[in-house]
C-alpha cells in the first residue's frame, strides 16, 4: 500500500525537528521520500543532516556544531532489535564523522514525537533540559542537576517532568568536555567519540521526549508475520552465545588466538583472563540477563556488586569491550575493580573503550618517565580507579586523560605517538589487528577511526576466506562486504547481534523495508544505499580536513610482532597495499580520494 499524496511514506513521520538552542527556539522541515530512501534513517540519515548543516567544517564544541538524534522506518514496528537511535555528530576527539547508536526506549519516545530526527544546534545560555513533548519543545532550567551521575539526573528528571517520559543525559564527563564522553539512557549509551561532550558543550544536560504520534506500516500483516518468524530465529544457534555469556565469552577466545589486547598492545595474551571470564564471574557471583528495548536476543549481562553499607549494590552490565579495556589492556585482573570501573565509567558517562586504552597508554608513558604520575602503573587496580575518578572530577592528571591517548601523545612528545592506541584519534577496541589482519585494514579506513561496529572484517578473519596472520589485497573486498552491511544496518537501524540470523541479509532487509514503507526496494538497491552511506561519511571527513596520511596504525602495529605471537606481524607496506586496494575497489582514487562528481 503507497501512501495517498501528501501523505508520509509509512515508517516515517516526514520530517524533522531543528532546535536552536540560543534563540529557544524550533522548526519542523519537511524531508522529501528521495531523500529518506537514499539515507533511509539512522546513521546513513544523520549524516546526510549534518552535511547540510555544514557541521564538517566546524568545531565540534561551538555553538555553530550541529548534533542529531536520529530514529529510523523500523523503530516502532515490531520487528526484534529495532528500538534504537543513532546520535550522529562531528567528533571532539578525532575532528572527524561520529555516530553512535544505543538500543531503549528513548527511540521508541523520540519518534513518536512525530519526528525522524532531532537536530540541535546553538547553546543554551545555561544549563538545560531540553524538552519534546510530541511536537512542542521547550528549554528548562537543570542548574541543580549539573554534576550529577547519569542515573541519578535521569531519576531526578522524571520526577519533574513525569515517569511517561524517556530521558537520555550526560554525566560529569560531558559537563566538562571530556572528548569521550558519551550519552546515557537507562544503563545504555551511545558511547564512541565523545558525543556527550557535544551535548555539554551546548549546555544541554537532558533531553527529555514523549510523544503520541504513530507511524503506519504499509502492509502489517505482511510485517507482523515477517517478524514473527525473524524473532523465532533470533532464539538459534547464531545468537546463542550472546545469551548464554553475552558478548564477554570472546575473551578467552581471543586469548587463546593471542589477539587479546594487553599491557597497551604490548601481548596478545593474559594470565589473569580466567579471573576476568564470564565462565568464572557467573560462579562467582549473582548474574541477571535482561534484553534491549523490543529485543529478543537477551545479550544484556548483568553481574552483582554485592552489598555496600548493608545494601544490595546495582548490578553492573558487562560486555567484552568494558571487560578488555579496563582488565587486561591496563594489565588488571581484579574482577571487582574491572566491575566497579565500568559502573563508575557508566555513572561519570565516560567511554569504557577510550579510558581503558587512554588509562592503559598513560600507564606505559608513566613507566617510562614521560609522565609525570609514579602511582599509575600497569596492575594496580586502585590506580586505574583513581585515573577514572580524575578524568570524571577534572582533577589531578584527569584534564590531560581527558584529550584522549592521541592528544595527550602530543602533548607529551618523545615517541609516545608510536604507540598511542588510536586510528584517527579513536582507540582501538579489543582486537589485535597483527593477528587480525583483515581487521587491520578496517580500523585503518574507517570514518570514525578504529572501529569494530561500522566494519565487521573480524569475522573475515575469524573465516576460512583469509588467513589472519598473512591477508593479501584480496581481503579488501569481503572488507566492503562487512563495512557496507553494518551501514545499512546502522541505518535501518538493527542490532549487528541478527547478523548470523540472515541467510542474505541485503534481500530480507529489502522485504522488511517494503513491508514497513511500501517501496519496491531491491537487494541491489541497498547495496547502492550502504556504498552512498559509506561515501558520504568519507565526504564529510575530506570536508573535515581528512588525508590519506590518517588511514593507518600505530607504529607499534607495524613496526613489532605481538610479543607472545612472533608470527603475528604487519608491515607498512602490507598495511598500504590493503588500503590500495580497498580504496580502488571502493571506486575512489588509491590514495582514497572521492571521484570528482
Amino acid at each position: 500500500m503507497m501512501p495517498k499524496k501528501n501523505e508520509p511514506t509509512p515508517g516515517y513521520h516526514g520530517c524533522y525537528l531543528r532546535v536552536d538552542l540560543s534563540g529557544n527556539t524550533s522548526q519542523r522541515i519537511s524531508l522529501s521520500e528521495s531523500m529518506l530512501r537514499e539515507y533511509l534513517g539512522g546513521s546513513g540519515l544523520g549524516v546526510a543532516l549534518l552535511l547540510a548543516e555544514e557541521t564538517a567544517i566546524a568545531d565540534p564544541l561551538s555553538a555553530e556544531a550541529a548534533i542529531a538524534f536520529v530514529f529510523s522506518p523500523l523503530v516502532g514496528s515490531p520487528l526484534t532489535t529495532s528500538a534504537k537511535f543513532a546520535v550522529v555528530s562531528k567528533s571532539p576527539l578525532t575532528g572527524r564523522i561520529n555516530d553512535s547508536l544505543a538500543s531503549s526506549g528513548f527511540a521508541l519516545a523520540g519518534k513518536r514525537t512525530g519526528h525522524d530526527a532531532l537536530v540541535l544546534v546553538g547553546r543554551a545560555t545555561a544549563p538545560s533540559i531540553l524538552v519534546i513533548d510530541d511536537e512542542q519543545m521547550r528549554l528548562e532550567p537543570a542548574g541543580e542537576l549539573w554534576g550529577m551521575t547519569n542515573s541519578e539526573a535521569q531519576r531526578r528528571v522524571r520526577e519533574r517532568l513525569g515517569l511517561d517520559f524517556q530521558v537520555a543525559t550526560i554525566g560529569p564527563a560531558g559537563e566538562r568536555l571530556v572528548r569521550f564522553a558519551t550519552i546515557s539512557h537507562d544503563g545504555r549509551h551511545a558511547g564512541r567519540g565523545g558525543s556527550g561532550a557535544v551535548l555539554g558543550a551546548k549546555n544541554i544536560k537532558a533531553i527529555a521526549v514523549r510523544g503520541s504520534q504513530q507511524c503506519g506500516w504499509a502492509d502489517p500483516t505482511g510485517l507482523a508475520q515477517f517478524a514473527k518468524q525473524l524473532s523465532e530465529k533470533t532464539f538459534g544457534p547464531a545468537t546463542a552465545k550472546y545469551r548464554e555469556l553475552g558478548t564477554a565469552s570472546n575473551l578467552l577466545v581471543f586469548n587463546r588466538l593471542n589477539v587479546l589486547p594487553t599491557r597497551n598492545f604490548q601481548q596478545g595474551t593474559f594470565s589473569g583472563a580466567n579471573r576476568l571470564s564470564p565462565e568464572q564471574l557467573g560462579t562467582a557471583r549473582e548474574r541477571t540477563r535482561t534484553s534491549c528495548a523490543a529485543c529478543t536476543i537477551g545479550c544484556e549481562h548483568i553481574y552483582s556488586l554485592g552489598t555496600k553499607n548493608g545494601k544490595k549494590s546495582d548490578g553492573v552490565r558487562l560486555e567484552y569491550e568494558n571487560l578488555f579495556a579496563l582488565g587486561p589492556l591496563c594489565e588488571v585482573d581484579d574482577p571487582d575493580v574491572v566491575l566497579k570501573s565500568s559502573q563508575r565509567c557508566d555513572e561519570l558517562g565516560i567511554d569504557t573503550i577510550s579510558a581503558g586504552g587512554t588509562i592503559a597508554f598513560a600507564m606505559e608513558c608513566a613507566e617510562r618517565g614521560y609522565l609525570d604520575a609514579p602511582w599509575l602503573r600497569f596492575g594496580e587496580g586502585p590506580a586505574l580507579l583513581r585515573a577514572l575518578e580524575e578524568i570524571g572530577t577534572g582533577t589531578g592528571i584527569g584534564p590531560q586523560l581527558a584529550q584522549g591517548s592521541r592528544r595527550l601523545a602530543l602533548e607529551l612528545g618523545h615517541d609516545t605517538i608510536d604507540f598511542a592506541p588510536q586510528v584517527k584519534g579513536l582507540e582501538l577496541p579489543g582486537y589485535d589487528p597483527r593477528g587480525l589482519q583483515t581487521m587491520a585494514l578496517g580500523f585503518a579506513v574507517g570514518p570514525r577511526g578504529a572501529d569494530h561496529n561500522r566494519s565487521g572484517a573480524y569475522e573475515v578473519d575469524f573465516s576460512e576466506a583469509v588467513d589472519r596472520r598473512n591477508v593479501g589485497p584480496e581481503a579488501a573486498a569481503l572488507a566492503i562486504e562487512t563495512e557496507d552491511r553494518a551501514a545499512l544496518m546502522d541505518s535501518l537501524i538493527l542490532c549487528k547481534f541478527l547478523r548470523g540470523v540472515f541467510a542474505d541479509f541485503f534481500s530480507e532487509a529489502a522485504e522488511m523495508l517494503q513491508l514497513v514503507t511500501g517501496w519496491e526496494v531491491s537487494a541491489d538497491e541497498l547495496r547502492t544505499t550502504a556504498q552512498r552511506i559509506v561515501t558520504a561519511k568519507k565526504r564529510f571527513n575530506i570536508l573535515a580536513g581528512w588525508t590519506p596520511a590518517e588511514d593507518t596504525l600505530p607504529k607499534r602495529m607495524l613496526h613489532q610482532p605481538i610479543a607472545d605471537d612472533p608470527q603475528a606481524k604487519l608491515s607498512p607496506e602490507q598495511l598500504q597495499k590493503l588500503v590500495t586496494a580497498y580504496n580502488i575497489a571502493r571506486g575512489w582514487s588509491p590514495e582514497g580520494w572521492l571521484p570528482e562528481p
